[in-house]
């Protein structure tokens, strides 16, 4: 090209003629782009104006909202969602379920008891063109629902707009000061799907699946393995699964992540998704784990959840103290493409439900929503700053915290918001220099917590925050200071809060799940547990600094070892060498753990005997062996070690795992790293 505009600027003077000959060319080109621009445009606004208006039906018995894409019904008065009619099948919900089993809200609460919590009442919030928005009501009553429903008042709203293949979803739930303490250990809403028709299940780019019908569940059809929710399938309906293993924790999603998942039917080339913008709303945190989609099909919402955290983040909700929360909204959205025997419509559903789920992100906190529970973005404020790292054992100078997780969450100790549920949080990662700016934040009082790859413990700032409509503060520099007691003597893993990086075996080959073959999903592999004792059938794992390799030789969970029907306890041995010890010096084991549950460790210096130099005592309820999890809940234990209880030369630290009732009483270590005395 730029040979061709020098041959004609020489030509330029030579040949004027044809230089407006090609002045002309070009401007014909900009015109003809000029008015294709406005006419895409045109066709554009003419396709929004030809889009089908919003359309309320109601009867006695139900309410039916239809846009031209989607017609959604729902059961009055319960607020049960009965069907969603899209393309060309009539109900993409299981018709064959009564109307309380298809789409539906529920929560568990005090002890196991359960609620679907069908409503009393219909109001319609906006009825236009342009949006419907309906809202089912349920106040709770002393007198009548005491022992009987969840001591909570619902409101449960639905939208449908113009335009948008699916229905919005959120709720209000409100507690008054005089109904009775309650705990709620679970809160979500459930979607049972056609069974004829959704075999196919996606949650990532990676996870993705034909999978098993709810008949391979049965027992003619699968053995159950060592919990209920796991089973191998003997004789599925589909022969290629035959001699998997399918349990619904192998398909667990950090919150962070949990933003889209969903089914697609195959022969009708139709997808049903979830679609979670924020999760300001979700308890426990951005690394909070939890369901998502299951063989029925079912696909989930779920909001609050005792999940990898037990009873730890239970909510106990104390009488006389008022509560009010909204969760959500989310999507249910539906699309639809090109059938080919090729299955690439798989794909094309799945690129356009991401697209779609950029879209919700960028639109949230939604406009639409007419909830005054649920702040628009002129309710919310901003809170910004910087975070640095002070650890002058590892640099003189102020380090920036690199991709930190910062996040505001209701007032409580430095960590607390792993098990806190009744308020809201809001979550951001900094940037390369520490940077972090957290967006949308709901009105009210918070503090701002956090914690930096590659260091130990919980940031806080030692103030709280107070948010308001328009607020935009930036809290300048922060200096986290994370536990070091003296130099680093030797370290095993990464303090990342999950033992990734230790040694994930590979599964029994006849407990295998497909979906599961990517190194990065590979430790939700079935029976994992059960490897360390073909690893270790005789002994326990011995590490010894400076030869070992953690990613080789430290096994990802500290577990009992089975021996013939039994289970016994297990003591892993650090072997380390110093060269000589400060016997009046203070040293330090900084021992942080991923996950535990019913466990305790007890830690003695250089006696594998007697009574323990340490014990964390009995901790965790949150099952993450069992249930698939590189971690739980953090917690981090900074154990002082007398400098005369250590000696020049060879040293042991014996770390014994002292509960063995069953093989799922363990402890997933994060990093362990042993300080000398403060120089």
């Amino acid at each position: 090209m730029m040979e061709k505009v020098v041959v004609l600027n020489q030509t330029h003077s030579r040949h004027p003629l044809l230089w407006l000959i090609i002045i002309f060319q070009f401007s014909l080109l900009f015109f003809s782009a000029f008015s294709a621009e406005i006419t895409a445009r045109k066709i554009l606004k003419d396709k929004s104006k030809k889009s089908p208006k919003v359309r309320l039906e109601k009867t006695d018995e139900k309410v039916i909202i239809n846009n031209g894409l989607v017609e959604v019904t729902i059961e009055i008065p319960t607020g049960h969602l009965l069907g969603i009619k899209y393309k060309g099948i009539d109900n993409v919900l299981e018709t064959e379920n009564d109307n309380d089993n298809r789409g539906y809200w529920d929560i568990v609460w005090d002890h196991e008891m359960y609620d679907k919590l069908a409503t009393r009442h219909v109001i319609i919030i906006t009825e236009s063109d342009e949006l419907v928005e309906l809202s089912f009501t349920r106040v709770w009553n002393k007198t009548k629902d005491h022992g009987i429903s969840s001591p909570v008042s619902v409101d449960k709203r639905y939208i449908v707009r113009r335009g948008v293949p699916g229905v919005y979803m959120y709720g209000i739930f409100k507690r008054r000061k005089y109904f009775p303490h309650t705990y709620i250990h679970q809160l979500r809403i459930v979607f049972k799907l056609k069974e004829d028709k959704f075999h196919f299940m996606a949650l990532s780019d990676t996870q993705q699946r034909i999978m098993p019908r709810r008949e391979d569940r049965e027992h003619s059809h699968c053995q159950v393995l060592a919990y209920p929710e796991a089973v191998l399938l003997t004789n599925p309906i589909n022969p290629k699964l035959k001699g998997e293993v399918d349990d619904k924790y192998q398909y667990s999603i950090e919150s962070k992540d949990n933003k889209l998942h969903g089914w697609i039917a195959d022969h009708d080339a139709v997808g049903f998704w979830i679609i979670t913008p924020s999760d300001e709303f979700r308890t426990g945190g951005p690394h909070k784990q939890d369901l998502t989609s299951h063989v029925g099909p079912t696909a989930l919402s779920m909001f609050v959840s005792n999940h990898y955290t037990g009873k730890d983040i239970a909510e106990f909700y104390k009488e006389g103290v008022a509560w009010k929360k909204a969760f959500g909204p989310v999507l249910i959205y539906l699309n639809s493409a090109t059938f080919d025997h090729a299955h690439r419509y798989r794909k094309s559903l799945w690129k356009d439900a991401k697209k779609r789920l950029s879209k919700e992100i960028k639109s949230w906190p939604y406009s639409f929503a007419a909830s005054k529970d649920y702040p628009h973005a002129d309710h919310r404020g901003e809170v910004s700053g910087q975070l640095l790292v002070r650890d002058k054992y590892l640099h003189k100078q102020l380090m920036k915290a690199k991709s930190a997780f910062v996040g505001l969450a209701a007032p409580g100790r430095a960590g607390s918001w792993q098990t806190e549920g009744k308020g809201y949080q809001f979550w951001t990662q900094t940037d390369k220099a520490g940077r972090f700016s957290i967006k949308n934040v709901r009105r009210g009082k918070y503090n701002l917590y956090a914690w930096v790859h590659g260091f130990i413990g919980n940031y806080k700032l030692d103030r709280n925050v107070s948010v308001h409509a328009g607020y935009k503060k930036n809290l300048g520099t922060l200096i986290y200071d994370p536990p070091r007691s003296g130099p680093t003597l030797w370290e095993i893993g990464i303090p990342d809060r999950t033992a990734a990086e230790f040694f994930i075996p590979d599964p029994n080959p006849t407990f295998v799940n497909s979906i599961l073959n990517h190194d990065d999903e590979k430790f939700r592999q079935y029976g994992l547990w059960d490897r360390y004792s073909d690893t270790y059938p005789h002994h326990d794992l011995v590490f010894k600094i400076g030869a070992s390799n953690y990613s080789r030789d430290w096994f990802f969970a500290h577990v009992p070892r089975r021996t013939g029907n039994d289970t016994k306890a297990t003591t892993w041995k650090i072997k380390f060498k110093l060269q000589e010890v400060n016997k009046s010096g203070k040293y330090t084991l900084q021992m942080a753990l991923a996950a535990a549950n019913f466990a305790e460790v007890q830690v003695r210096i250089n006696k594998p005997d007697g009574s323990p130099h340490f014990t964390t005592n009995r901790i965790g309820y949150d099952n993450a062996v069992a249930r698939h999890g590189i971690h739980g809940l953090y917690r981090l234990y900074s154990i002082n070690v007398p400098g005369k209880g250590l000696r020049g030369g060879n040293n042991t630290i014996f770390l014994t795992q002292t509960r063995c009732k069953d093989e799922f009483m363990a402890v997933i270590y994060d990093y362990i790293r042993l300080e000398g005395p403060a120089v």
